[in-house]
């Protein structure tokens, strides 16, 4: 997710109900991530939503990921400009088995928020994460490279809340110290695209030594 923009002086508020205007009937979104170890980060995760539970939408149950790059909806024939196809998936295969990237570690701890969604947030030496999204960006979908702020979502903002008390009430929040986290691949994600903020379904997973795309399951477009 790119950042949205902090000199909204509000909040922005989701709802939970179907987005069909959106989904088009399409059952399923498709999207590049890190998973890692969650208990690592649950500590910081809980102690931020007990903070905000106030203002966060009842029912957010993704498991903790970083989001590299948006894909769009699985597509064996892709028609709409977010949809998601086998050229697409190969293309950004190939890109990862280019680039060789090797395993690296991030650095989780601390608070922070887009109008959109609080996070915890993610440090990467080197640029380590910009050199993944290279790899696997949709720029037709996304905002440039160097708008991306990689982070992990605490919830989702239930209403219109002013903005500054939100961060106010972030800076109070007590965290543990900040975690250091293996990175040793990337997954390809999908969630059910009529449920907000539900739980993830890892599809596959590209890693670095190995340097393929394992699935896990039915490949997508077989």
């Amino acid at each position: 997710m790119d950042p949205a923009d902090l000199s909204e002086p509000l909040t922005l508020r989701n709802e939970r109900r179907d987005f069909p205007e959106w989904h088009l009937g399409r059952p399923a979104y498709v999207l590049w991530a890190l998973e890692f170890d969650a208990a690592a980060v649950l500590p910081h995760m809980e102690a931020a939503q007990r903070e905000l539970a106030p203002w966060l939408l009842d029912g957010y149950c993704r498991q903790p990921h970083i989001t590299l790059s948006l894909c769009g909806f699985p597509s064996a024939a892709p028609r709409h400009a977010d949809d998601f196809g086998a050229e697409r998936l190969h293309a950004q295969v190939r890109a990862l088995q280019r680039a060789q990237p090797a395993v690296f570690e991030i650095e989780i701890g601390g608070l922070d928020t887009f109008s959109s969604v609080p996070y915890v947030t993610v440090q990467a030496p080197g640029g380590r994460l910009a050199a993944l999204r290279a790899c696997l960006v949709n720029t037709d979908m996304q905002g440039l490279p160097d708008s991306y702020v990689p982070h992990v979502t605490v919830g989702l903002y239930a209403g219109a809340w002013p903005l500054a008390e939100v961060q106010t009430q972030l800076r109070r929040c007590v965290l543990p110290a900040p975690v250091r986290v293996p990175v040793t691949g990337v997954s390809l994600l999908s969630y059910a695209a009529a449920e907000i903020g539900g739980p993830l379904q890892c599809l596959a997973r590209y890693g670095f030594d190995s340097g393929c795309l394992q699935w896990h399951g039915t490949p997508l477009f077989a």
